[in-house]
C-alpha cells in the first residue's frame, strides 16, 4: 500500500491485538448503542493507509444511513492474510487494499463475492483485471517507486538515482530502506520491479548485490517511509536513510506546507524505478451486511470519494473523468513507462519469487 502518515478522519477498529474474532464482530449489519438503540453500519477492513476526508464520508452517511467502520489491519498483505484466515466469517462487508501484486491470491481463495459497482464504466478496462465477473472493483492506481531526500543528496553533491542499475552502486551504499516482500504491498512491487528489469533468470543476482550494498528491509511502508526514510517531515523519528520505497504521488504530500511559488517539494522520484500498481475493493463473501456492502463499493467508486483520493491516499483516482488537484500534479512525478508484468506470471511465480527473495534479504 499506498501512501503517507495521516490523521485519521474516521473512526477506526483496529486489528492485532484484537484479533480477528473482534474484527468479525465488526460485520454485523447494526450495532447496539447506549440505552439498547441501533445504528446502521457497515464495516470497510482496510490497510493501514485507508483515509478519507471526514466531509465526503458523512455524505454516504447522509445518502445511506449506514455509518461506516474502519477495520485497519497492518499492511496490505497482513490484511489479506486474515480476510483468508477469516473466509466464511469474514471481518467485515468490504475489503479495501489488495493490489494487482496479491489478486491472484484472493481470487484464488474466493474471499470475494460478485458485484458490478455503479459507474464501473467510468473506469478505463486495462485497469479491470477481473474481466466481466466483478469481483473486484478498481479503486485507485500509483506506481511503487524510489524516492529520494532532496536535502541528503544536495549537501552531499551526489546526484540521487534514477534506475534500479544505479542502486547497486558504491556510492549509493547504505542509502536505500524498502519494505518486506512477503508482508507489504509496496515491497512486493519493487520486487516485481526488479523481475520486469532483469528477468526471471537475472532478478536473484540483482538482489544479491542490492544486499551487499546496504539495503535495509523493515516490515512495512510506515515503518519505512516515517521512522528509516530521513524525507519524512511528518515521521516519527528522523531517520538515515535518503533512499524509500514508496510511490511517484508521495511528493506532495511532503510539499504540502510550501509556498505556493515553491518550483519543487523536498523529495523527488527516481523515475526509472517505478513499478504500476492498482488496488482494488471487493464485496467480502459471507459479509453479514452485503447491502451495505454493495452502497459502500458504489461510494468508493463515486466522483466525490475518487476525488478525494489525491490529497488522501496520495495516489491516482481509478475513474478517468475525475480531476485532480494542482498541488498534486505539480509535485508528483509522472512516470511515463513504468514496469508492468502480466497478472498471471505474477499469480504462477509470486510465492517462488517470494521464497527466493527471503532467502536471499531475510536471514
Amino acid at each position: 500500500m499506498t501512501i503517507q502518515n495521516r490523521s485519521r478522519t474516521v473512526a477506526a477498529l483496529v486489528a492485532g491485538a484484537l484479533g480477528l474474532t473482534a474484527l468479525a464482530a465488526c460485520g454485523e449489519s447494526e450495532d447496539s448503542a447506549a440505552g439498547g438503540s441501533k445504528k446502521k453500519t457497515v464495516t470497510l477492513v482496510s490497510h493501514d493507509s485507508f483515509a478519507v476526508s471526514e466531509d465526503v464520508l458523512k455524505e454516504f452517511t447522509d445518502e445511506t444511513g449506514y455509518q461506516v467502520e474502519i477495520a485497519r489491519a497492518g499492511d496490505a498483505g497482513s490484511a489479506l492474510n486474515q480476510a483468508i484466515l477469516a473466509k466464511g466469517n469474514p471481518p467485515g462487508d468490504v475489503f479495501f487494499g489488495v493490489d494487482n501484486t496479491l489478486l491472484s491470491r484472493a481470487l484464488e481463495n474466493d474471499v470475494f463475492a460478485p458485484y458490478e459497482a455503479r459507474d464501473l464504466d467510468r473506469v478505463p478496462e486495462a485497469l479491470r483485471l477481473d474481466g466481466d465477473r466483478h469481483r473486484v472493483t478498481p479503486i485507485d492506481t500509483g506506481d511503487i517507486c524510489v524516492n529520494y531526500d532532496r536535502k541528503y543528496f544536495a549537501e552531499k553533491k551526489l546526484a540521487p538515482p534514477e534506475s534500479f542499475a544505479d542502486l547497486v552502486k558504491p556510492e549509493y551504499k547504505n542509502l536505500l530502506v524498502t519494505e518486506n516482500a512477503a508482508t507489504s504491498s509496496p515491497g512486493l512491487a519493487f520486487l516485481l520491479g526488479t523481475v520486469a528489469e532483469y528477468g526471471e533468470d537475472g532478478w536473484p543476482d540483482y538482489w544479491k548485490k542490492l544486499q551487499a550494498n546496504g539495503v535495509e528491509v523493515v516490515d512495512g511502508w510506515e515503518q519505512a517511509y516515517n521512522d528509516r526514510f530521513s524525507g519524512s517531515a511528518g515521521g516519527t523519528g528522523k531517520g538515515d536513510r535518503p533512499l524509500v520505497v514508496s510511490y511517484a504521488s508521495s511528493p506532495p504530500a511532503e510539499a504540502m506546507d510550501l509556498e505556493p511559488e515553491a518550483e519543487e517539494g523536498p523529495t523527488g522520484v527516481a523515475t526509472g524505478t517505478c513499478f504500476r500498481q492498482i488496488e482494488f475493493a471487493g464485496l467480502l463473501e459471507g459479509a453479514k451486511n452485503e447491502q451495505g456492502g454493495k452502497k459502500l463499493l458504489d461510494f468508493l467508486l463515486s466522483k466525490e470519494f475518487q476525488e478525494d483520493v489525491p490529497m488522501q491516499m496520495f495516489v491516482h483516482p481509478a475513474r478517468q473523468d475525475a480531476e485532480l488537484p494542482e498541488l498534486f500534479t505539480k509535485y508528483g512525478a509522472t512516470v511515463e513507462e513504468p514496469a508492468t508484468l502480466a497478472p498471471e506470471k505474477i499469480a504462477e511465480h509470486r510465492e517462488q519469487w517470494v521464497k527466493t527473495w527471503s532467502s536471499l534479504v531475510r536471514k
